[in-house]
């Protein structure tokens, strides 16, 4: 297989294009690396492109190496032919390697086998050649009685070699594709109740839909069902339409015509059959596993990038009942300044108290912004929090933040390390502020799986999710850029080129020698080389830098290039911190930017970039994003009323619809069909986690706690 070819025709690029990325690659580029600084290289692909275009490879490569495991092995059998090689250098998915490989792989002790050992293959074969026009078929068996291999009459001789027919047939990688297609184009994948009880599932108890047709979040739905005994499920199809064509293909006119039909059949409802099914539920399920993982990853995108809440005091709650309520106050650098416990969510706690002390740290750190989290005793901590708020002299506001993997931080090795002296619920306090103050840079420290913006995440494949749910995150993280003197090292981690003990030596050469002047101070960090430092300089800032241009993305690489056009413009290294460049892309159209790229040997596409760095040396793409709703006021469920309009922020995004928190407890959903007066193909298509939305109420199930949102009309 050409896998140059392949990518070129499966992305729609040029066969140039694809080689020289994939020679980047193999050189041990990264790809933000590849994405930001290689644009002249790649043609400007982007670092969606590039990651689809990875795995790609890596199937294709992973495919490449079963082929010549397959015909190593076949070869070995001294059963490699010709024609049999073609066909293996042909195969272009992996179950086709694997349909042509399966009458070569080993097998275990099957009836087929023990038949062979009987001495009845010869038998079988004459069978399966159909030559025979006259006589009786069991004159033919007569000379295959052998009571020392108990074969002792000629029905256990039919028998036998009919299992060997059937195994052949089954082995046939033609007709099992075939069949596979049918099965998929005419299949219906039906369910029922495993038991009597009441359960989520129950929509699930008497189901079916077309295989062909059946939604991803359906096939996971139904899997977990399986997986948890709640569920019985099956792909049920109509045998005579498979076997008709088995028929067809394989049985002729001649003595042997019915015991070919009934080997056949056997072959298709014993073996084919079943494995066919089995192959077809996993092809849905990797489907599905993949649909589920793109949304994952968008919405997890999407919740990365939420603009921070830059330069303010937040107070971060913890709710809780009996336990009360944790807190911590965070600055603006996100050190935690205070903590403490309230207790003001049940009716014997002394809520005055409780008030007063609230009301002492606000005054005393200045707090501008409360973060509550949205687990248990959320909706009693909101209505006590907003009492305060108007009772107070200053402007403060409340916003609600998913708690989600918030547990999960504050009781790992990384929280305990971060905040040695403090409880788990301390920890989780701060890190629900810190989310308010920079979601991407708390985030990170959270496995991606356990942010709550996916569905079945728990169900699929956890190593592709995890390398997709990481590609997402390092994404994030490099398009943003980190500050080098502030980050930690889960953020620094998801750095091109830097990994977990690299990071965590840069932070330690930072506890021991004072914060970076310098990107070239790098190198000195252990284990940091040229290589990572090519990987990683560009996307690491430095405010207050002594060269500036360590304060912009500008890849050192690129330094003389930047200072020499600067020069040719007319500018300065004061004018871009003074951010005096206004009129720079003016100037531009009066330089020969072709013998600028020729002289200096960079391309337009880092020019480019280079004019962008220059006039926005500290940008964050984030701050270009909404900005999250703060409230004031709370209400409750019981408040909403059919026809209310409101807005809401899209907390996630999944296949049937999305959740909108329209600042009541419970998030509302606007299913797919309410989402457009227009077709859409999935909800992903419109809405984004974070998007700040005007809905209106269609229904309100006080009894289970649902609110049914429309976007329609609104």
């Amino acid at each position: 297989m050409d896998i140059i070819k392949t990518l070129a025709d499966e992305l729609g690029l040029k066969q140039k294009q694809v080689a020289d990325t994939v020679s980047l690659i193999d050189d041990g580029n990264t790809i933000p690396f590849i994405a930001r600084y290689r644009k002249e290289v790649t043609g400007s692909l982007d670092d969606e492109i590039l990651r689809r275009l990875f795995d790609r490879l890596t199937y294709l490569c992973s495919l490449d190496e079963r082929r010549e495991e397959i015909i190593r092995l076949i070869d070995e059998q001294g059963n490699l032919t010709d024609e049999l090689k073609a066909k293996i250098e042909a195969a272009a998915v992996l179950q086709e390697l694997e349909d042509i490989y399966r009458p070569f792989r080993p097998k275990r002790r099957t009836r087929a086998t023990i038949a062979k050992e009987k001495g009845l293959e010869p038998l079988a074969n004459l069978i399966f050649l159909q030559s025979e026009q006259s006589g009786n078929p069991y004159d033919f068996a007569a000379e295959y009685i052998n009571e020392e291999k108990e074969v002792l009459t000629l029905d256990d001789a039919i028998a036998g070699a009919m299992d060997i027919i059937a195994e052949l047939v089954s082995d046939d990688a033609d007709y099992r594709k075939e069949i596979r297609a049918l099965t998929f184009a005419h299949g219906i994948l039906s369910t029922k109740a495993a038991t009597e009880e009441d359960s989520v599932y129950s929509m699930y108890y008497d189901f079916s839909e077309p295989v062909k047709k059946i939604a991803g979040h359906r096939v996971l739905a139904i899997n977990r069902g399986e997986s948890e005994k709640m569920l019985i499920a099956s792909i049920d199809i109509d045998d005579e339409l498979i076997l008709n064509f088995l028929y067809g293909e394989i049985v002729r006119k001649s003595v042997f015509e019915q015991i070919m039909k009934d080997a056949v059949a056997d072959s298709y409802k014993r073996l084919i059959k079943p494995s066919i099914e089995r192959e077809i539920r996993n092809s849905l399920t990797e489907d599905a596993d993949e649909q589920a993982i793109k949304l994952f990853s968008k919405n997890l995108h999407q919740l990365l990038m939420q603009p921070p809440m830059k330069g303010k005091t937040v107070l971060g709650l913890d709710p809780g009942y009996r336990t009360g309520c944790k807190l911590a106050v965070v600055d603006e650098t996100g050190k935690v300044c205070d903590t403490g416990v309230i207790f003001c969510t049940l009716d014997h706690h002394d809520k005055q108290k409780s008030s007063a002390y609230v009301k002492s740290l606000i005054a005393k750190y200045g707090v501008e912004l409360i973060a509550i989290g949205n687990g248990t005793a959320s909706k009693e901590s909101e209505i006590f929090i907003s009492s305060i708020l108007k009772e107070l002299d200053t402007k403060v506001y409340y916003m609600m933040v998913s708690e989600a993997g918030a547990s999960v931080y504050s009781a790992s090795k990384l929280a305990a390390e971060e905040f040695p002296d403090f409880t788990v619920e301390q920890r989780s306090a701060a890190s629900i502020a810190r989310r308010i103050q920079d979601p991407l840079a708390e985030l990170v420290k959270i496995d991606p799986k356990s942010i709550g913006v996916g569905q079945y995440q728990h169900d699929m494949n956890q190593k592709r999710l995890s390398e997709a749910l990481g590609g997402v995150v390092e994404n994030c993280v490099n398009s943003v850029g980190v500050d080098l003197n502030t980050a930690s090292a889960p953020l620094l981690s998801y750095i091109a080129g830097i990994s977990s003990p690299i990071a965590k030596n840069i932070v330690k050469y930072r506890e021991e020698n004072g914060k970076f002047s310098s990107r070239k101070q790098l190198l000195k960090v252990a284990k940091l080389g040229p290589k990572a430092f090519t990987q990683c300089a560009g996307f690491l800032r430095i405010p207050g830098a002594d060269e500036f241009l360590d304060t912009t993305s500008v890849h050192p690489e690129s330094y003389d290039a930047a200072m020499a056009l600067l020069e040719i413009l007319g500018y300065s290294a004061d004018d871009v911190i003074g951010g005096n460049l206004t009129d720079i892309k003016l100037r531009m159209k009066n330089i020969d930017l072709a013998a600028f790229c020729t002289t200096h040997n960079v391309g337009r596409p880092t020019v480019d970039d280079i004019v962008d760095s220059l006039l926005k040396p500290g940008r964050d793409p984030r701050d270009e994003m909404p900005k999250p709703v703060l409230m004031e006021d709370v209400m409750s469920i019981e408040d909403l009323k059919a026809g209310m309009v409101m807005s809401g922020t899209v907390r996630n995004v999944i296949d049937f619809g999305a959740f909108v928190d329209i600042g009541v407890h419970q998030d509302g959903l606007v299913h797919i069909s309410q989402i457009s007066n227009k077709f859409i193909k999935h909800p992903i298509d419109v809405l984004s986690v974070g998007d700040v939305v005007k809905v209106k109420i269609l229904d309100v199930d006080l009894k289970k706690n649902r609110i049914s949102l429309t976007m329609k009309d609104v």
